[in-house]
């Protein structure tokens, strides 16, 4: 990893589903610097789905932002996981400054089909 990077301004993008939340950080072009989720912070299994692992990992990441020297970041939540909301609080609480929260969870704007039906 190249610490030598310095960012102001971050994006960090949280993708949260049943099984595990992963959290990137990006640039403000949306170039991954770096990343984080509950398993590279030791949690397996069915754990990783967590709300407490969720905010262990984001933890994890506050502090490898503080290297980088973040300031302040826009949170872009994906999913409807249970770590969505640890994630919010611990970014907040963080001495990070959230400038925003955005939900890019994508929806479908179709019914889609029905298989097996006449």
């Amino acid at each position: 990893m190249a610490k030598n990077i310095k960012l102001e301004r971050a994006q960090i993008h949280v993708h949260a589903s049943y099984n595990n939340t992963i959290i990137t950080l990006t640039d403000v072009e949306g170039n991954p610097v770096t990343w984080k989720s509950p398993g590279t912070v030791g949690y397996k299994g069915s754990r990783k789905g967590t709300p407490y692992a969720a905010r262990i990992a984001a933890e994890a990441l506050v502090r490898e932002m503080k290297e980088y020297g973040v300031q302040s970041a826009v949170l872009m939540m994906k999913g409807a996981g249970s770590g969505r909301q640890a994630v919010i609080q611990t970014m907040k609480g963080s001495g990070i400054r959230v400038s925003e929260v955005r939900n890019v969870t994508p929806v479908s704007h179709s019914k889609g089909t029905i298989k097996g039906r006449r």
